[in-house]
């Protein structure tokens, strides 16, 4: 353990290797060599994930959970006639959009929704600090840690039940692909033994001045082929991995997923309710003709949608939102582009 280490020992078992692992769905399974993605238009590679909406109970509480587990800090607010929406990143880069609405329901497990929210870092410290300061967190509850090959990842819970990733990328350089699937597995990783091997005293203390980002999300859905269809014939995603029959994994770019849907707790579910929990997954393109192409895929399968000029709002077969969106200069205007986005 480096000597500026904060000693992983100091968390008292809340980093538990026997905790349930959330990943325990996905062994590793051979590409399959009849995947066909189906006969659909692109998204422009240089699409990426934006800050996850979630609708949130106690706003305050919400906050300040993702301010102290995640160190996240306060980027922009807006009060609405109806709520109050309050953006958090790191840097200038927003990561969580919360919205106040305290007369919903809790989030349901077996509801079509979020899986969680995968927050993405540069380095193993950057992730090593982040893992330290959400496991330190009574609020939080910790889930699990995986290695995926691609990647190395941590699970955590928010207050209100909502699923958290943590995780950082291996080179992609080093990325198994098998005809055209990256390689993903499920093997235990110690989480104990990642965060005396790398976490130093510095990096957390600078723990706010590390990036951060969005990577994916990962859904939950009622029907596997149903979400493909639509993320992948309708909103133009490419297929990752398909190897797991309640599951799959899309993207733009070659990257191992932006958007993961399963079917491990919500198997049959029909649309959402209005609930706590995910208000809005937003997607990011370089240019207009992107949002174009997307218009039109929606238009030729007679799904509706709001288009403003800058951002395209419409909805998945189970009621999540989904917005894509031109690229912003603020947090500021993130947060005022997406003021009526919520519909």
């Amino acid at each position: 353990m480096n000597e500026t280490s904060a000693p992983a020992s100091s968390l008292s078992g809340r980093l538990d290797p026997g905790a349930e692992d959330v990943t325990d769905h996905v062994g590793y399974v051979q590409a399959s060599t009849d995947a066909d993605p189906g006969d659909h238009a692109h998204l422009d590679d240089a699409a990426s994930m934006d800050a996850v909406t979630l609708i949130a109970g106690d706003l305050e509480n919400m906050a300040s959970y993702y301010e102290l587990a995640l160190a996240l800090e306060p980027l922009a607010e807006k009060a609405g006639r109806r709520d109050v929406q309050r953006v958090l990143g790191r840097g200038d880069t927003p990561m969580v959009r919360l919205v106040s609405s305290p007369d919903l329901p809790g989030v349901d497990p077996a509801q079509a929704g979020l899986y969680h929210s995968a927050f993405l870092f540069d380095s193993q410290e950057s992730l090593a600090a982040t893992v330290y300061r959400a496991a330190s967190e009574p609020r939080s509850r910790f889930v699990g840690s995986s290695d995926h090959l691609v990647s190395e990842a941590f699970y955590f819970t928010d207050p209100e039940g909502n699923g958290i990733e943590l995780y950082r990328d291996r080179p992609r350089d080093t990325w198994t692909i098998i005809d055209g699937q990256t390689q993903m597995d499920t093997t235990y990783l110690d989480p104990r033994a990642y965060l005396n091997q790398h976490l130093d005293r510095a990096v957390l203390d600078a723990v706010t001045d590390q990036q951060g980002r969005v990577g994916h999300v990962h859904l939950q859905v009622g029907d596997v082929d149903r979400a493909r269809d639509f993320y992948v014939n309708t909103v133009g995603f490419d297929i990752t991995f398909s190897g797991i029959p309640s599951a799959l994994f899309v993207s733009a770019g070659g990257y191992h997923h932006h958007i993961a849907v399963n079917v491990w707790n919500s198997y049959g579910a029909g649309p959402r309710a209005a609930s706590l929990g995910l208000g809005d997954v937003s997607i990011t393109v370089p240019d207009r003709a992107a949002l174009d192409g997307f218009a039109a895929r929606l238009r030729a399968r007679g799904v509706d949608f709001a288009d403003d000029g800058r951002s395209i709002v419409t909805r998945d077969p189970w009621n999540t939102q989904l917005t894509m969106t031109l690229p912003v200069t603020s947090a500021q205007d993130w947060a005022d582009d997406r003021a009526g986005v919520l519909r």
